[in-house]
């Protein structure tokens, strides 16, 4: 999932074995090599590490430049509010006339931000990179308080400005093995 944002020193060399790690012991190498185990890696852990590397780059970047064990819930709102500018998800102030519809007839002026659902996993991948880069769950900037408040809000007001409920995915009851369960006088129906 791309998020739209990128920084030009990303796909340098030079950045791809750049890490932020806690300890540099072989165990926490896995997630902050750029070279040589990427090709193997899943999806997810090629979006992890260069989520972590964006942060990195966000840390350094920040004036005054932030280290990792400095970095509080309150920097980890801030590179998410920077990341709002890079947002492709339209979403209504409570002034626009289309405040409230999922799919308005025409243009408004309303901000593009990022979306509820990109944020909360870029935040899942960044909480379990910051732990499999040795640092203390306990101490995690990004399962903070504040955070998850912050999240929640954005849910909110996104679903609210587009007129859409959020709804958590129910699971799907295993079918029955008996034949019993099978329609009278006719083949079974298979649903959707």
């Amino acid at each position: 999932m791309n998020l739209g944002y990128s920084f030009q020193t990303l796909d340098s060399p030079q950045l791809a074995e750049t890490t932020i790690s806690f300890c540099p012991d072989a165990a926490s190498s896995e997630i902050s090599a750029g070279g040589a185990g990427s090709s193997s890696s899943s999806r997810y852990e090629n979006q992890k590490r260069r989520d972590w590397n964006t942060f990195g780059q966000y840390l350094r970047n920040h004036r005054p430049p932030l280290s990792l064990p400095r970095c509080s819930g309150a920097h980890v709102l801030e590179f998410l509010r920077y990341l709002d500018q890079f947002g492709k998800t339209k979403v209504h102030t409570p002034q626009c006339p289309f405040y409230g519809y999922p799919n308005p007839p025409t243009p408004c002026p309303c901000p593009l931000r990022q979306a509820w659902g990109s944020l909360d996993a870029l935040i899942g991948r960044l909480r379990a990179a910051f732990e499999e880069n040795g640092g203390n769950p306990e101490a995690n900037p990004f399962a903070a308080r504040a955070v998850r408040l912050y999240l929640r809000e954005v849910k909110d007001s996104q679903a609210k400005a587009r007129g859409i409920s959020y709804e958590k995915k129910k699971r799907k009851k295993p079918a029955p093995a008996s034949d019993s369960a099978a329609p009278q006088g006719g083949s079974p129906t298979s649903e959707g």
